[in-house]
């Protein structure tokens, strides 16, 4: 049997290529996009090595932003700062790729029915993993090449773009291969996503204590995040560091394949508890059911953000200690979204970044529609006294509300770490971040709009609402970087929202942000009542 276990590997790698054609393509623009943006945003602030060398003391004299970049280990290139400034967050976007990768090619397949079809074929066991790590690894080393080739264009050396490119690709291998033993454990493709995205929070807490101050350095070494920073790129580039990442990810993959071999297909190793035999009056609507399906994803995403706005108010006093007299680094966290000071500036593009990974949820939420009537879960709910409206509108209730609960807690939370940290009153200061966090719902609604519109009008081309969500982001986040024209930057959303705290609040744009996602929405509801299911 074991001889003909990975039978149909390689056509089902290239059925995962395809069906990714699109989702992993932007992971990998974005993930290459950020690097050379930052590359390029630094080499204009920080022309010359004295400067850079300033900065990179500033920065090793702050506790809280060693917490949350890593320490700056060669502050005199501008390989060495963009090494610094990407390396964590360039590396849990490597994670997030490939754990979402994995499962959706593995758990996510048996859970709507698929791999059991295909399995009927000639298609051995452990094929369908085999072809989801390759498929993995395949985003990971395109991944890295890009990388190296954006800093080689930058002018940087060669040896390290290269281990700054490897550090990345590696690590997203090491969390594609933890991925893979939580698709054996969970029964579902979300649990599966939950546990592997508890290990990289997990990861990277571990390896912000260990950034955050002296003697506690060798706490990151017990973290895959951690080890990506000990490459040290552009500063010794210590090779020997990649046999850790590429080792655990090796065990943990031998790991996988010895639990597939030891379920049952459709099952995890941690079988799920039988419900109640009658269901509860609670879930007599098809709304209280939605909530029932949604209300656990909600729930971690709240419990990010009100970390996420913790972390990132404690930095304010930070941020301000590190700007100080430096006009340069002001001028930059004036371009990021401030229109009052440094600390305005910063608070304000920290809230744009929460708005940004709120539509996050938001698309992923409204894609639920389209998980639940292909895995063939919406037809039995609309045979009944159920309107194909009256089923949407309960899943639509989660963009629409919970992303308002996930900016709030980003908020609260980040006004009461920031007015602690500065002494300024936590009870002003939150008022101040909850309007900052809030007046980002109308471009997330929009998001989200856009996404129901292509579910709506084009089931087939359901993964394409990514794109919208791609667009606007990338548009509004690198755009004023790259200094792109105005008409360009005017195609996101987010460029038109009242930059707060510090700006002007006006009630224009969002009126008319909020009526093109009205509109979008109109339409893919339209679309949803008149076409077959399935």
């Amino acid at each position: 049997m074991s001889g003909y276990a990975l039978t149909g590997t390689g056509t089902l790698y290239r059925l995962a290529l395809r069906r990714d054609r699109i989702a992993l393509p932007v992971w990998v623009y974005v993930g290459t996009g950020m690097v050379a943006s930052t590359a390029f945003s630094f080499r204009k602030l920080y022309g010359d090595e004295a400067s850079r060398l300033t900065f990179a003391a500033g920065i090793d004299g702050n506790g809280s932003l060693r917490a949350l970049y890593g320490p700056i280990f060669d502050g005199s290139t501008i390989g060495g700062l963009t090494a610094w400034r990407m390396g964590v967050f360039g590396t849990v976007l490597a994670a997030l790729m490939s754990t979402l990768l994995v499962v959706r090619h593995t758990r996510a397949e048996e859970e709507d029915g698929r791999l059991e079809l295909i399995g009927a074929g000639a298609v051995g066991r452990r094929a369908p993993l085999t072809a989801a790590l390759a498929t993995a690894l395949t985003a990971d080393a395109a991944l890295a090449a890009l990388v190296t080739a954006a800093l080689l264009a930058a002018g940087q050396s060669a040896a390290g773009a290269l281990a700054f490119g490897l550090a990345l690709g590696t690590t997203g291998v090491f969390f594609a291969a933890l991925a893979a033993v939580t698709a054996q454990v969970a029964e579902t493709g979300r649990a599966a996503n939950g546990l592997a995205g508890a290990a990289i929070g997990v990861a990277f807490v571990l390896r912000a204590v260990g950034d955050s101050g002296s003697g506690t350095g060798w706490v990151s070494w017990l973290s895959p995040i951690g080890w990506s920073e000990q490459v040290r790129p552009f500063a010794g580039d210590r090779w020997w560091v990649l046999a850790l990442p590429l080792g655990g990810a090796a065990l943990l993959a031998l790991l996988a394949r010895t639990l597939v071999e030891h379920r049952d297909l459709g099952a995890g190793m941690l079988a799920q508890r039988p419900g109640p035999a009658g269901a509860a009056p609670s879930l007599a609507s098809a709304a209280a059911l939605a909530a029932r399906l949604q209300r656990g994803a909600l729930l971690g995403w709240a419990l990010a953000f009100a970390v996420g706005g913790a972390v990132f108010g404690g930095v304010a006093k930070g941020v301000v200690d590190l700007v100080g007299d430096n006009r340069q680094m002001a001028d930059l966290m004036a371009r990021l979204g401030g229109q009052q000071g440094v600390l305005n500036a910063y608070l304000s593009s920290i809230a744009g970044v929460f708005g940004m990974t709120a539509a996050v949820y938001a698309v992923q939420s409204v894609l639920r529609l389209r998980a639940e009537e292909a895995g063939g879960r919406a037809e039995p709910v609309l045979a009944g006294a159920v309107s194909r409206l009256r089923w949407a509108a309960g899943h639509l209730l989660f963009p629409l509300l919970g992303t308002a609960v996930l900016l709030a807690a980003a908020g609260a939370t980040a006004g009461l770490t920031q007015g602690a940290a500065l002494g300024t009153g936590t009870g002003e200061a939150v008022g101040r971040m909850l309007g900052a966090t809030l007046v980002q719902l109308p471009a997330v609604w929009l998001t989200a709009a856009v996404a129901l519109a292509v579910y709506g009008l084009l089931p087939r081309w359901t993964a394409a609402g990514w794109v919208g969500f791609g667009v606007f982001v990338l548009v509004a986040w690198l755009g004023p970087i790259l200094q792109l024209p105005q008409w360009v930057l005017d195609l996101s959303p987010f460029t038109h929202l009242p930059h707060l705290p510090g700006g002007t609040l006006t009630a224009a744009p969002l009126l008319s942000i909020t009526a093109l996602a009205a509109l979008a929405a109109l339409a893919g509801l339209a679309g949803l009542r008149r076409r077959d299911l399935g």
